[in-house]
């Protein structure tokens, strides 16, 4: 099995920073492509940023300039560093990885339990 535990969520006033870690463990062969979503109340679950295994990155417009999406191949950790956050981005933020396993076959999208980032105006 492979679990994805976040940290780093809070309450942050308008303009502040916060970093978020989502680290994996388990049977892990391999992890292809790693991520960042989130959800904000009544609205649908929407990406946020994405990285490759080589360190190719993708951005939400809404978060480009102002987010960074980095990992730690050998601590199988992605990290999400923002900045200049404003009260639109409250919402749960939760990780995910595509997960290969030592038991082989494809990879597999394993998902974070969501950690709350919260910015006040």
């Amino acid at each position: 099995q492979v679990q994805l535990v976040e940290s780093g969520g809070g309450l942050v006033q308008a303009g502040g920073s916060l970093r978020l870690s989502c680290a994996a463990s388990g049977s892990i062969a391999r992890i292809d492509a790693m991520g960042w979503y989130r959800q904000a109340p009544g609205k649908q679950r929407e990406l946020v940023a994405l990285i490759g295994s080589g360190g190719s990155t993708n951005y939400a417009d809404s978060v480009k300039g102002r987010f960074t999406i980095s990992r730690d191949n050998a601590k199988n950790t992605v990290y999400l560093q923002m900045n200049s956050l404003k009260p639109e981005d409250t919402a749960v933020y939760y990780c995910n990885a595509d997960v290969a396993t030592v038991w082989g076959g494809l990879s597999f999208r394993y998902w974070g339990q969501g950690t709350q980032v919260t910015v006040s105006s």
